[in-house]
């Protein structure tokens, strides 16, 4: 399993996490977490995925994520898990 963190955060809207979904779908990415809330018009999502079998490289995955950001009004971030881990350990 190939774990990475994705971020979404940004102004809330209709069909955000489908968006998302859908293009981590194409590129057969699984989901293996997901929660999400949101506060005062904003929209905040971790999704934690596995890699191992997409059918594009992290850099194009990441890209993808990051264009359709700029679509959604969304900032979107791809880390690898364990940087992402490392970056939020006490």
């Amino acid at each position: 399993m190939l774990k990475s963190v994705i971020t979404v955060m940004g102004k809330d809207g209709v069909g955000i996490i489908a968006r998302v979904s859908a293009l981590l779908a194409i590129n057969n990415v699984n989901i293996v977490d997901i929660t999400q809330t949101t506060s005062e018009n904003q929209f905040f999502m971790v999704m934690v995925v596995d890699m191992g079998k997409a059918t594009a490289s992290f850099s194009d995955i990441a890209a993808e994520l990051q264009s359709l950001g700029e679509k959604l009004e969304q900032k979107i971030q791809v880390r690898h898990k364990k940087v992402y881990d490392s970056m939020h350990r006490i």
